[in-house]
């Protein structure tokens, strides 16, 4: 993206109070990156709503792999943290392999393959980054002996503090650290009982020295150090190597990586604040239900229908028409770049747009030297390079006169519009619009006014003009009451009476074109069923009369072919004949009856090729029978009304039966209700075939099938216990049931 258009950008994103709420999700990426996800903006939502059903731990924070890429394209040599950077993306990716996740997610990690030269560098490297050097001998051995070096300083250290002879020389008993370097601090005289350099002086006029003993050993280590880092280069040499080598592999998880960073931050962000991922439709209606501004603390939802290409906003001042203006421009905005909000988002739709303008500020200032209205005009000439764009303005009547404004404006609208766009303004101009309540294509809302609180609601009404309550809202900002009442008596009663009118008169002739609206899609809709009808008629005749010649055809042949085997005087070929013809005829059609038997507690019924009676019935749609001294819970509807049953009297006659197991139903795939109506049907089955013990699968996955099966069960009067099946039968993923 270019520096313009970012800056354009994140101006838009300021004048639409949204800073904050990007700032946090950003924070959310990984390494840094575009708001905007380039390729097919469908898929990507396909992929971010199935991660969003997926529990995952963050990945880690990412470099980007530019400066990388860079060097090992010029065959450079990374330092051990920009391979760790190309490490840290390969593990996070073969941590989401390893899950073996199931659809679209799982098919995108089996993909992933680390290719066998980067395995022999990823060993050298711990989880936080540090290089293995226990898998070096060399390396080994210079660390122990860099450790060596340091218990030795350690142990003179000591011993130099317990001396006897230093022990009038010492300021105090405490190591100190000068630039690095441990030292004493002792008093003028200290060099006739110790040897070292002074490294410094304190305020009070003291020493610090370092001992000759601890020098000596800092300069071994220094010299081993050196040996490590040779070693060292040595490593990343090869290591850069072997990355030059596969390059390609490089780059593809540097690319895949970048996009599933951006599927994660939305999905993470969406959960850490509980809001909702809605992604932009294939056109300009825009519909928001329970919408809340992220910049507005404790804000009442807002309800919107902006499928017309205008929305005028008008009434109180202070009633929130800025901020729905906002609320509608932010929603289209996060839509178009798939940044989570809060919304209800099943019955919100936010269309798609090339461009979200806003014309909210006031460009006069010194530096510009420039009036407000002249600097509305700069903004609206530049909006005219636009198509399929949202724009909003606020305040459209800002900085000029009303009553020429409001025909000027009417103009511009009516342009806007004829190029694509679509437009949401608010106004304080009744003029300008009654001018545009005429239009079938406007919408208008009105900001609401308590007027017996006299306060503002920050509710709005659609189909309305609406007042500005501008005396109201002086008198509650402060104004004289006095001052109020004069400037009420200057407007005068007839300016507010024509006020009232032309929001009145404009409400009436919306309805009015409404109601003709309805009657005229009325007439039209019976026109077309009427056209439907007689066409259906048509044709069915049509039909009737082609079946009728058909039949007499067929039945004639047939006729002739019985009288020429007559005249043969071939009995059996009469008969066949005979029968071919009436095989022609119409067949009498048996009128299937809907059964609406009403069942009742107590009935004789028949379940299937089983007869037995109704113990109990839940509303209607399902009851819970007896059947051969069984009890099944069914649904009405597979139940058939029969006579009295006679019931065989019970014999002691005992018979040895092999216990039946391994009998299993399959719910893997199924929405909880679906399963639970086919685990009903399953478990009636099993107990009419006599089984006693069956399992049940219905897979982890996100649990909620499994959570739905347990309360099934439990709730199940047939149902004696149920437990997790063993492992070889499919563990925490099935259930062993006992009947």
């Amino acid at each position: 993206m270019s520096i313009n258009k970012t800056s354009k950008l994140d101006l838009l994103i300021t004048q639409l109070d949204l800073t904050e709420h990007i700032e946090q999700f950003k924070s959310f990426f990984s390494r840094k990156s575009s708001l905007y996800i380039e390729g097919d903006q469908e898929l990507h939502f396909r992929f971010i709503k199935a991660l969003d059903k997926v529990e995952f731990k963050a990945p880690p924070k990412v470099a980007d792999f530019y400066d990388i890429k860079g060097h090992l394209k010029k065959r450079g040599v990374l330092n051990f943290p920009q391979i760790f950077e190309i490490v840290k993306v390969v593990r996070y990716f073969r941590y989401f392999k390893n899950r073996e996740l199931e659809g679209i997610i799982g098919e995108w990690m089996s993909k992933f393959e680390v290719h066998e030269k980067f395995q022999t560098i990823e060993k050298y490297f711990t989880s936080d980054g540090l290089f293995e050097e226990n898998l070096d001998e060399t390396l080994f051995g210079l660390s122990a002996r860099i450790k060596e070096h340091k218990n030795n300083m350690s142990s003179s250290m000591k011993r130099i503090m317990s001396s006897s002879k230093l022990a009038g020389y010492l300021v105090d008993t405490q190591i100190h650290y000068v630039n690095d370097e441990e030292c004493v601090l002792v008093r003028g005289g200290f060099n006739h009982v110790l040897k070292g350099a002074v490294i410094g002086r304190s305020s009070g006029g003291f020493f610090y020295v370092s001992p000759d003993s601890i020098l000596k050993s800092k300069e071994q280590i220094r010299y081993i150090e050196q040996e490590r880092e040779a070693i060292f280069y040595t490593y990343a040499k090869e290591f850069s190597s072997t990355l030059s080598e596969i390059q390609p592999f490089i780059a593809y998880i540097d690319k895949e990586f970048t996009k599933f960073d951006n599927y994660q931050a939305r999905v993470l962000f969406a959960k850490s604040k509980n809001l909702q991922l809605i992604k932009s439709k294939n056109d300009s209606k825009i519909i928001l239900k329970n919408f809340t501004h992220p910049a507005l603390h404790k804000p009442k939802p807002v309800d919107v229908d902006f499928s017309k290409n205008i929305l005028m906003i008008t009434g109180v001042n202070a009633g929130g028409k800025t901020m729905l203006l906002k609320s509608i421009l932010s929603a289209a905005f996060m839509a178009k770049y798939i940044i989570p909000m809060s919304l209800n988002e099943n019955k919100s739709h936010i269309g798609s747009f090339k461009a979200v303008l806003s014309i909210i500020d006031d460009p006069q200032n010194v530096k510009n030297d420039i009036s407000t209205f002249a600097g509305r005009m700069q903004e609206f000439s530049k909006i005219f390079e636009f198509k399929s764009a949202l724009v909003g303005i606020d305040e459209i009547e800002l900085g000029t006169d009303s009553d020429e404004a409001a025909a000027l404006f009417k103009v511009i609208l009516d342009d806007l519009i004829k190029r694509g766009q679509k437009v949401v303004v608010t106004t304080h101009h009744k003029r300008l619009a009654a001018l545009m309540a005429d239009r079938d294509d406007v919408e208008l809302m009105a900001a609401i006014y308590d007027e017996e609180l006299r306060v503002p609601t920050y509710e709005f009404m659609q189909g309305i003009i609406g007042k500005s309550y501008a005396f109201e809202t002086a008198s509650r900002y402060g104004i004289s009451n006095s001052i109020v009442k004069e400037a009420k008596a200057v407007y005068g009663d007839n300016s507010e009476k024509l006020s009232l009118l032309i929001e009145r008169g404009s409400q009436l002739e919306r309805e009015l074109k409404q109601k003709h609206k309805k009657v005229d899609d009325r007439l039209e809709e019976l026109r077309l069923k009427e056209l439907d009808l007689k066409e259906q008629k048509e044709t069915l005749i049509k039909d009737i009369d082609d079946k009728k010649n058909e039949l007499k055809d067929s039945y004639a042949l047939a006729i002739n072919e019985a009288k020429t085997a007559a005249r043969a005087g071939d009995t059996k070929a009469i008969h066949r004949a005979m029968n071919k013809a009436n095989d022609k005829l119409p067949k009498e059609k048996k009128e299937v009856v809907a059964n609406d038997y009403v069942f009742q507690v107590g009935d004789f019924i028949k379940y299937r090729n089983n007869k037995g009676s109704i113990i109990s019935i839940k509303e209607k749609k399902e009851a819970l029978i007896e059947v051969g001294g069984m009890r099944l819970r069914v649904k009405t509807k597979d139940l058939k009304p029969t006579k009295n049953i006679h019931v065989k009297p019970r014999t002691n006659i005992k018979v040895n039966v092999e216990k039946k197991s391994g009998l299993k139903c399959d719910l893997h795939g199924m929405r909880a209700q679906e399963a639970e109506e086919t685990l009903d049907k399953f478990l009636s089955d099993a107990l009419l075939n006599g089984w006693d013990e069956v399992i049940v699968y219905h897979g982890i996955g996100t649990g909620k099938l499994s959570f739905a099966v347990k309360n099934f069960l439990k709730a199940h009067p047939s149902v004696k216990k149920f437990e997790d099946a063993p492992q070889h039968f499919g563990g925490f993923g099935a259930k062993m049931v006992t009947l």
